[in-house]
Order: structure tokens, then sequence, then C-alpha cells
């Protein structure tokens, strides 16, 4: 299965791309898509769109993965991510993905195991847990851990879901 991790910025949107097999996950590429801070708003949710677009279409993820979007002191900070998250959350959905959300806090414990860890730290553990991965920048190494959060919690609901079936054919 491959999966993409996204971690929403308007300014930086991470990427991450990952393989899994069984409880096994390998690096495929990682990156961030960047606009221009010139251009109005309009135009950069459409560089946006177009950067993940590519994205997606070039490594052929079969899941989707974002990060949820924590609330910033300044109202109009949080609405301009909340329109980038917004086109984070289409993009995948219009090629058909599966979309899963997670908040901050949820990854952080997934890959190091303190909700409240240090950007270093997630960085450092997505380094062990997918050797090869290399530096990407933060935003790329935060999708890295969106994705591998859901490698996580996907094959636990697919466990979940094979015993619910198994045992709903056993009556």
């Amino acid at each position: 299965m491959r999966l993409i991790g996204l971690d929403p910025g308007l300014r930086h949107t991470g990427w991450g791309v990952i393989d899994v097999e069984g409880n096994r996950l390998r690096f495929v590429a990682a990156g961030a898509v960047s606009t221009d801070a010139k251009l109005g708003l309009a135009l950069r949710l459409v560089a946006l769109h177009d950067g993940l677009r590519a994205v997606i279409d070039r490594h052929a993820p079969e899941e989707a993965a974002v990060e949820e979007t924590f609330v910033n002191k300044n109202p109009e900070s949080t609405l301009k991510l909340g329109l980038a998250r917004g086109v984070v959350l289409l993009v995948p959905a219009q090629a058909g993905l599966k979309v899963a959300e997670y908040g901050a806090n949820h990854i952080k414990k997934s890959i190091v195991g303190a909700g409240h860890a240090e950007k270093d730290q997630v960085a450092m553990m997505v380094g062990r847990l997918l050797p090869g991965s290399g530096v990407h920048g933060k935003d790329a190494a935060d999708a890295l851990a969106v994705a591998i959060c859901h490698a996580h919690h996907r094959g636990t609901q697919d466990r979940i879901a094979q015993g619910r079936v198994l045992a709903g054919s056993a009556l």
C-alpha cells in the first residue's frame, strides 16, 4: 500500500510518500509545495492545488492522511491556513483517495511516544523509522510523520475489521 502524508500550510505544504508492507515501512519521496507570497490568495491556492495534484499523479498513492489544523492566536492566519487545508483535503479526494485526518498531538504520540514532542524529536524518529529518507525540511518531515501515523493506525483498523468479519462469520 502506498500512502501520502500531508502537512498543510499556505507558504509550504509538506508531503511524504511511503510504501507499507505489513508492518514494514519504506521511504519513497518527500518534499514541499511552496507558494509565492507575492501572489494573491486565490492564485496561491491554485498553485497549491496544482503542485499537490502533480505529486499525487507522480507517486500514485492509494490513501492520504492530513494533519488537522490547530488554531492560531491570529484569526487571519488561522483562516488562511484553513483555506490551504481545504485545498489539501480536496486534491486527494478529487483523485479518488480515502483521506484520513489526525491531530498534531496524536501524530507526535504515534511517532515519538509523547503528544507534546518537539519538531526535532519527530524529525529524528522519522529518520529512524524511514532509513534513507534524508533531510527534506521540516514540512516534509512532518508530512512523513503523518504518513507513518496513518500506516500504524490503518494497520490496526484493518486487523479490527478482519476480526469483526471473522467473528461475524462464526455466528
